[in-house]
């Protein structure tokens, strides 16, 4: 899934626009544990309590025993910041987002400046990645040359 555009829904949370990648459980069925996420998605179960705990997943839904119960919605938002951890945004601004988020509609413009911040922030990085890329490349041409190259005599 790529950084993916998000549109409003009625209930104020942002849906991808880029169809997410499949659920294991049709929606009305998406009742997951802690456990069941942790394998679907790869993070710790200590990571998705402290995103609950730093206000990045608040609302996770609860059974009656107090276990966690996450959903397809809950899903797709840790797939959505796992790739703003992947641009190096900071935590703090994810959370800063989570919370916008949760306002509404009138925070459209707050979001959209945060995540054009942080577009740059990665298009920066990735043109000093690209450069050196290149100064590697070029190191590794001249080695390459170098053991192609005959063995000059000695005087």
């Amino acid at each position: 899934m790529t950084l993916m555009e998000t549109t409003s829904t009625s209930t104020g949370l942002d849906v991808c626009a880029a169809p997410p990648k499949a659920h294991p459980r049709p929606e009305g069925h998406d009742q997951y544990t802690i456990s069941e996420v942790v394998a679907f998605t790869g993070l710790t179960a200590h990571t998705l309590r402290w995103y609950e705990r730093i206000g990045l997943m608040p609302h996770v839904d609860r059974s009656h025993t107090g276990q966690r119960r996450f959903t397809n919605r809950d899903l797709d938002w840790l797939t959505f910041v796992g790739k703003l951890r992947l641009t190096g945004m900071p935590v703090a601004h994810m959370v800063r987002y989570a919370e916008l988020l949760r306002e509404g509609e009138h925070t459209f413009g707050e979001r959209q400046e945060l995540l054009e911040a942080t577009r740059r922030d990665v298009r920066t990085r990735i043109a000093e990645l690209q450069d050196t890329l290149a100064v590697l490349d070029h190191k590794i041409d001249f080695y390459a040359g170098a053991r192609r190259a005959p063995e000059r005599p000695s005087t």
